[in-house]
């Protein structure tokens, strides 16, 4: 379909005559260059650099949104202006949510650097794999929403209706590939944890694809729609409804695919279950790993916004505003691709100290501090205890080990079904 509109909206015969095709494609493939650079240099800081990553994200990002808003400000179009003051309220809200979590910033970096000290062998790789992967596709479809832009001005409506349809095809597809690294990386990362055993991503991941794609496929639709509605009736006080929709997705529910070759509702529920009975749902709330991929992705999405709109009001101005809001897109749904194997080593560590609790003391001494809080105010002021930084969080060393299939003479992992080989 990319390919048809491209070449249709093109062809001379119903190209609008006022439209520039290279002036229109050089700031937004620049960006979407820019996007996968930016989103990798990024990823290797936050593994290199984890405790000053999470500031730098929550104070970086609200300042970028601002020099977006400032940049929409300035090509001075109505809708450009609205954008503007959305951009502005959106940095606003990064800036209070950001003073807000302050207290929490602590402990998330340091189960974020646990998680994230001893990744999987060949994580990186697969992140620049993916990345690479999403660049040469954004660009591919964004050859068909300039196709679909160059349509002549009656055919508007056709115009709208194939760029929405590719816009959605890339918030899937993206959503897709940063999944596949999820339930890749989780599961090694798991069986790294718990049984001492590395595992092959490469393996890992073709049999991600070929057994579990349309369970991936669910979930990349059903997780950002239960993520946000259980957020908001959280945020509003409805406990019982944002049980509820943890319950049906999640982004736990990925590595349980793995482990007990479940359907993806079925392993969500199974998942919140397992950290509702240990009593960890608060430490999952509390845990600032999303909020700080997200704040991410909005700081990258910004700059490649910035790249592209600045790009277009030098070369031809009446483009800047539409191209900014695709280059936006791109670079957020890139980054987040970046950092996908980060999120799922944190995920992977919350599910390895309830199969085996002895496997991360900072876990459990936040556990402990919460359920002395709960039985009631005199020990509030008991401080979180902090493993020092460069310490080993597991009671035992990882051995690495080339024979895979040691593996399958282990216990039970979760006093269910054995868990499914990769």
């Amino acid at each position: 379909m990319v390919v048809f509109i491209t070449i249709y909206g093109l062809n001379s015969d119903s190209r609008n005559p006022h439209f520039h095709p290279w002036k229109w494609y050089i700031p937004i493939l620049a960006s979407t260059v820019c996007a996968g650079i930016t989103a990798f240099i990024w990823q290797q800081y936050t593994y290199n650099r984890s405790v000053d990553s999470f500031m730098q994200a929550f104070c970086f990002s609200p300042a970028l949104t601002v020099l977006m808003a400032t940049m929409f400000a300035y090509i001075g179009t109505a809708l450009s202006i609205s954008l503007a003051l959305l951009s502005f309220v959106s940095a606003i809200a990064q800036f209070a949510y950001a003073i807000w979590v302050g207290p929490r910033i602590e402990y998330s970096t340091d189960i974020y650097w646990l998680a994230t000290a001893a990744p999987p062998d060949g994580a990186n790789r697969l992140a620049l794999e993916s990345i690479a992967i999403g660049v040469f596709y954004c660009c591919f479809l964004v050859l068909g929403i300039g196709g679909a832009t160059a349509l002549d001005e009656n055919k508007t409506r056709l115009a709208i209706f194939f760029i929405s349809v590719i816009m959605l095809s890339m918030f899937w597809t993206m959503q897709f590939l940063k999944n596949v690294i999820r339930l890749t990386i989780s599961y090694v990362k798991y069986i790294e944890v718990v049984r001492y055993v590395t595992w092959d991503t490469n393996v890992a991941r073709s049999t991600a694809i070929r057994g579990y794609s349309g369970r991936i496929a669910m979930g990349s639709i059903l997780v950002p729609v239960m993520t946000l509605f259980h957020n908001f009736a959280r945020l509003m006080g409805f406990t019982t409804i944002s049980t509820v929709l943890a319950r049906c997705g999640n982004q736990w529910g990925f590595l349980y695919i793995g482990m007990f070759n479940r359907g993806f509702v079925q392993s969500s529920s199974a998942a919140w279950e397992m950290f509702t009975r240990a009593g960890m749902v608060p430490l999952i709330d509390s845990d600032l790993t999303e909020p700080f991929c997200f704040s991410s992705a909005l700081g990258v999405g910004a700059v490649c916004s910035m790249v592209s709109g600045i790009l277009s009001l030098v070369l031809h101005q009446s483009y800047a505003l539409e191209v900014s809001i695709y280059a936006y897109f791109i670079g957020y749904f890139m980054c987040r691709l970046a950092l996908g194997w980060q999120e799922a080593c944190v995920e992977a560590y919350y599910v390895a100290s309830m199969v085996r609790p002895t496997s991360s003391g900072t876990i459990q001494r936040a556990l402990e501090q919460h359920r002395r809080r709960s039985q009631g105010p005199s020990s509030t002021s008991t401080p979180i205890l902090r493993s020092p930084v460069g310490s080993s969080s597991i009671s035992a060393p990882i051995q690495r080990s080339d024979d895979q299939g040691s593996s399958s003479t282990s216990a039970p992992l979760l006093k269910e079904t054995e868990p499914t080989k990769l």
